[in-house]
């Protein structure tokens, strides 16, 4: 189930599903430990009239999700016809403090004042194991205590002037147990003041309500690294009272994500919004530290052997590129620094990192055939060379390019003059292509080493380094040559997905790609008017977007990553379809030819959900979402490709000051 709601602050990231169910909590870093995850979910249930009720077991509960207007703050309307009861929760992850807080008006719809019971159950999984947790109930703070060395959960809670009315501990999963919620459903809990091993716990709020009246209870999480820590959180919640942080909270991010006055001239409100949310969502996915999360929705580990929750270089690449053209500079600032720290004394970042700056889990193998190869994906280099270059014009933060200037730009440059295959091509040499399959020397990654060697040379000559300066040009010249001479294929308009050479030999898979049309405008080899690129452009619509029936575009003819059918290319991917869209507006020469861009960007926003998020890919056929949502990359293509639309209406002078922010030079 896909994740409907993510919320963050940095240090936290909570996901919820499309019930209003918390089922991911990754704390301390955004994306490594989620101490619920491994299809967990933190239950809601309500008791009235000698009747139990959970959220998304068939209860009949009615759910709406989404986010409040231009804040990181989630609305959840929930109501149940049978009981005669309706909730609205307002949820955040505090700004300033380590805290989830959710806010729940209560409301009797019946007839005649009733006894409404509301019950939070937890079910923890602390640090991503299921043994040596320990959950109890600690009379001095009035809270439920769960902890596993230095990992601490206070859940706590008010209505009115009072704590909550009910408690009980329990075991989870184990020894023919199901946890506490089971314990609920008589509309009491038992008080069980401790447990250990694998522990879940629930908490109950005993409400009198007038008819069609309702009440408020505040109910909260607070997380650290010891009891002291949790407990001071808590005093903290009840010195500043509950609305105080849910007010404060989203003021902050409703300044935040109005950071610069876009006009978004002729655009959609849908689009709009959904910009706007792109940005709260990609937040959530930035740690403190530095990394940029592909995906926190751990529900892909329940079907596959792991999940998103790592920083790829390249996702991170184009996220960090995103949020610089929409003026988050910090933010990408951080993440260069991540990655100038991991990258190897060699010269080239691995598969992909965990948050802490740990080597992520892999597939790809270091041998070969018997012979030693290196198990990356040389484009997870290029891209973020090239995005340091776009970070530039957009900070002008020379003094920080000034300090990784040799530990990065020129360590990574001089690894990509080396790393070429230079008997036959002079191309740069086999790596894992960007959809992380085939092992080759790929289209989209050539174009990207040719953008890096460019962005290279851009940093010495600004530095005055320039003997630097003209090799690293040289070197980009070369293979931009070798890829017009060895990677485009004449007979079919189109570019090789990608090529091996043995022994002088070349092998060439002419398959269909995307990314292989995208990598040659993108980075630049051929200007967005070459012919060649027009046709490739025709073949990527021909063949991956028109088959289609809910329209966008597959990756590559052939797609079987999570395939729903033979009939079609694969599966439409956002990211995918938004590069079809940034090309347009490359190609557009006037308003009339850009016109369409609004309609398209609009169906983006048809298939995002309700709350916003979007997935890595779509059902061909129902549009239904698939695989990890969201997905960050996803909403900075889309990032991406509004400011594209909004700089090329300023360029041609349909409107001023469209896009705030422009290159100094």
């Amino acid at each position: 189930m896909s994740r409907s709601i993510v919320l963050g602050n940095g240090n936290i990231l909570v996901g919820f599903d499309r019930n209003g169910l918390l089922r991911d909590f990754y704390f301390p870093y955004a994306g490594l430990e989620n101490h619920v995850g491994s299809g967990n979910t933190h239950k809601i249930g309500v008791w009235v009239d000698g009747e139990l009720s959970w959220f998304g077991s068939g209860g009949g509960w009615d759910i709406e999700i989404g986010y409040v207007n231009e804040t990181m703050a989630a609305s959840i309307k929930a109501k149940n016809e049978k009981l005669k009861v309706a909730i609205e929760f307002l949820d955040i992850v505090y700004n300033e403090k380590n805290i989830f807080l959710r806010n729940a008006k209560v409301k009797n719809l019946g007839d005649k004042k009733r006894e409404i019971r509301v019950f939070f159950n937890q079910q923890f999984q602390i640090s991503e194991t299921s043994h040596a947790d320990t959950v109890y109930f600690n009379p001095t703070v009035n809270a439920l205590i769960h902890y596993k060395g230095r990992r601490v959960f206070l859940v706590g809670g008010q209505h009115g002037d009072k704590f909550f009315d009910d408690y009980s501990a329990g075991i989870f999963k184990i020894e023919g147990k199901e946890g506490t919620w089971k314990d609920a459903e008589d509309g009491l809990l038992s008080k069980n003041p401790i447990e250990h091993g694998s522990v879940d716990s629930t908490l109950g709020f005993y409400l009198n309500i007038e008819a069609s009246q309702e009440t408020s209870v505040n109910y909260w999480v607070a997380v650290g690294e010891t009891f002291r820590e949790v407990s001071g959180l808590q005093s903290y919640i009840l010195a500043k009272g509950p609305d105080h942080l849910l007010e404060t909270t989203q003021d902050f991010w409703k300044a935040w994500v109005n950071k610069y006055k876009f006009t978004f001239y002729g655009l959609d409100d849908s689009v709009v919004s959904q910009f706007k949310k792109s940005l709260l969502i990609i937040r959530t996915h930035c740690d403190n530290n530095g990394g940029i999360l592909a995906s926190g929705d751990s529900d892909n580990f329940r079907y596959g052997r792991d999940t998103y929750a790592y920083v790829w270089p390249r996702d991170g690449a184009f996220v960090a590129s995103a949020l610089d053209r929409a003026g988050y500079f910090d933010i990408s600032h951080r993440f260069y620094d991540f990655c100038n720290q991991v990258l190897t004394e060699d010269g080239y970042l691995l598969h992909k990192y965990q948050p802490d700056k740990s080597f992520g889990s892999s597939w790809h193998p270091w041998i070969k055939n018997g012979k030693s190869q290196l198990a990356i994906q040389e484009d997870e280099t290029a891209v973020l060379l090239c995005s340091l270059w776009e970070h530039y014009k957009k900070s002008k933060d020379l003094e920080f390019i000034e300090s990784i200037y040799n530990s990065f730009i020129k360590r990574s440059a001089d690894f990509m003059t080396r790393y070429r295959e230079g008997f036959t091509t002079n191309l740069p040499y086999v790596s894992y292509d960007l959809w992380e399959e085939k092992n080759g020397i790929s289209t989209f990654t050539a174009a990207s080493v040719y953008g890096a060697l460019r962005s290279a040379a851009s940093f010495a000559g600004m530095l005055g380094k320039e003997e630097e300066r003209v090799f690293y040009e040289q070197e980009a010249e070369e293979i931009r040559k070798a890829i017009l001479e060895y990677l485009y294929n004449k007979e079919t308009g189109f570019f090789f997905k990608l090529i091996t050479v043995e022994d002088g030999k070349i092998t060439r898979d002419a398959t269909i790609d995307a990314s292989s049309f995208y990598g040659i405008f993108k980075f630049g080899v051929l200007s967005p008017n070459d012919d060649r690129l027009k046709e490739a452009f025709n073949v990527v619509l021909e063949k991956l977007s028109k088959p289609i029936p809910i329209g966008g575009c597959a990756r590559y003819l052939g797609d079987r990553y999570y395939e729903v059918s033979s009939d079609v290319p694969g599966n439409p991917w956002f990211i995918t379809y938004l590069w079809i869209l940034q090309y347009k507006i490359a190609l557009g020469e006037n308003e009339a030819s850009l016109r369409s861009i609004n309609e398209e960007l609009k169906w983006v926003c048809k298939y995002a959900m309700k709350s916003g998020s979007m997935s890595e890919q779509l059902h061909p056929y129902t549009g239904e979402q698939l695989s990890v949502s969201p997905l960050a990359w996803s909403h900075a293509e889309f990032i991406t490709t509004v400011i594209d639309y909004l700089e090329k209406l300023e360029k041609l002078g349909i409107c001023t000051v469209c896009y705030p922010l422009h290159d100094v030079a």
